[in-house]
């Protein structure tokens, strides 16, 4: 019987969904180099309690425990670390992560590690494990230098079998950004570092080879270099699979003619370019140090909706200092003809480190205390405002976002404003419902017809039909008894044969 490998070097962190493997342990596994056999990844996710991480992570028996923290997790995150802490004294805790680096002396979570490494820790959380293991003092709180890809072991082994089969993996080209957007830790990362475009390909050629086909490149600006990104580009269209799948973040007024060809030429669902609009007021971006080109993103935006099958996912955020609810209206609207395929409403965080906070006092910017700090109002905005408009926000997630309405979002949306149809549309199903998730598709439905038909006056043909056509394409089995009079006679007989066996299941529960 073999000896069992030690593990001295436990890898956590608590991801926000099981699928999204941590690309940051992967490479901190990657680059521990002697150390490397003797260390094991633990991924955990923000629904476990923090008994459970706790006993996991000391399954392995660790001299060395990293933990990745980070906004979304910064609150189970320090559950975890008072209970590692107060159980197992004798590990040495180590936490790092952009969440812990930046204004770290104000956070409990410091105080109780015995180190935190600040930056991006590839290299240094290496050195550190050195001096522990090896029993060399080392200091509490450690500013890791930028490391630069040269530098760098490749983190693509890590992945699993079962990551390439079951998650979403994480790649990048080139770190860093050279924009100074005030809301944004990438405002930070200077200068921007990129990877060889020849030894990259030749890892996606790896991974390509293990049968990975969902790519998501984490990169702040992947269109910023536009010979490395057609490079990138070109790769993947001569390597094109069935079900291959690229998502990518745009600099959105960055698109010249060669990069549009290569867009142009992937076939539909190929595809996914997140371009981060944010605001489109003018005096909102000079504000932020925000600096783009709106007639040139206009113009962009149009190409890949006209001229391409990307999908478009487009961001707006709520809450910018100074922005007000009728000038985040106009640039909803504004967006909203520009033809995205969809509208990410985020609201504004303060990340910790970031420069927003130079506003707080001028334009009255109060946020919650808690992760993930979310705006809670402004001078130009005040809390009722922004609940409002934080429920906008779910609430266009769950219905414009969604893929599910897009027949009945035409109608929703008809009018001058599509801002305005919809913020009352919101304000009525929150008045009606009380929720803001969790509401069925089929009731959904039912107030759809109920908002469009009896309080907005809309003719009931127009909106089942609307409504049938949305549940046809989602391939639906509980068809509401309001819309059969709406489904296509060669459809009629399935849902029939549906609602009765819906019938069916009432009567036996």
């Amino acid at each position: 019987m073999g000896r069992e490998r030690t593990v001295d070097i436990v890898l956590a962190t608590l991801n926000a969904k099981w699928i999204h493997a941590s690309f940051g342990l992967r490479y901190l596994r990657a680059n521990l180099g002697e150390l490397r056999e003797r260390s094991v990844i633990r991924e955990f996710e923000i629904a476990q309690r923090p008994g459970d991480v706790v006993e996991a992570i000391l399954a392995d028996a660790p001299r060395v425990v990293g933990l990745g923290v980070y906004v979304w997790n910064a609150a189970l995150s320090l559950q975890v670390v008072r209970l590692l802490k107060q159980v197992a004294p004798g590990v040495v805790l180590v936490v790092g992560g952009p969440e812990v680096s930046h204004e770290s002396e104000q956070q409990e979570i410091c105080r109780l590690a015995d180190h935190v490494v600040r930056g991006e820790a590839d290299l240094a959380f290496r050195d550190l494990c050195r001096a522990v293991l090896a029993g060399v003092a080392a200091p509490h709180t450690i500013d890791a230098p930028l490391p630069h890809f040269p530098e760098l072991a490749w983190p693509y082994d890590e992945y699993s079998d079962a990551d390439i089969a079951h998650r979403i993996v994480y790649v990048e080209s080139s770190r860093g950004c050279p924009f100074t957007c005030e809301f944004c830790l990438s405002a930070l990362d200077v200068p921007v570092r990129k990877a060889d475009t020849g030894a990259f390909l030749a890892q996606m050629e790896r991974l390509l080879a293990r049968g990975v086909r969902h790519f998501k490149f984490v990169d702040r600006t992947f269109n910023l270099g536009i010979a490395t990104a057609t490079a990138i580009l070109r790769f993947f269209r001569e390597r094109w699979q069935d079900g291959m799948f690229l998502h990518f973040e745009l600099v959105p007024d960055r698109l010249p003619d060669e990069l549009r060809a290569e867009i142009a030429a992937f076939p539909p669902g190929a595809l996914q370019f997140e371009v981060g609009v944010q605001t489109l007021d003018d005096a909102t971006s000079a504000r932020i140090s925000r600096r783009q080109n709106v007639a040139k993103m206009a113009d962009n935006l149009a190409f890949l909706r006209e001229r391409t099958t990307a999908h478009v996912h487009a961001d707006l955020i709520v809450g910018l200092p100074g922005e007000d609810e009728a000038t985040f209206a106009r640039g909803f609207d504004r967006l909203w003809a520009m033809g995205p395929h969809e509208i990410q409403v985020g609201v504004l965080k303060r990340l910790r480190g970031t420069p927003i906070v130079r506003h707080d006092h001028e334009h009255g910017m109060q946020y919650a205390a808690e992760p993930p700090y979310e705006i809670v109002q402004t001078a130009a905005v005040p809390f009722a405002g922004m609940q409002g408009m934080k429920r906008f926000a779910r609430y266009w997630d769950l219905v414009g976002n969604s893929g599910n309405w897009n027949a009945t979002l035409t109608l929703l949306l008809r009018g001058e404003s599509a801002y305005a149809r919809f913020h009352a549309f919101a304000r009525w199903l929150h008045t009606t419902t009380r929720q803001t998730a969790g509401i069925a598709l089929h009731r959904l439905a039912a107030l759809l017809w109920q908002w469009l038909v009896e309080e907005c006056g809309c003719r009931a043909d127009e909106v089942g039909k609307a409504l049938a056509a949305d549940y046809e394409r989602c391939a639906r089995h509980d068809w509401p008894e309001f819309l059969r009079p709406y489904v296509q006679g060669d459809r009629q007989a399935s849902v029939r044969a549906s609602q009765g066996a819906q019938r069916q299941a009432r009567h036996r529960g």
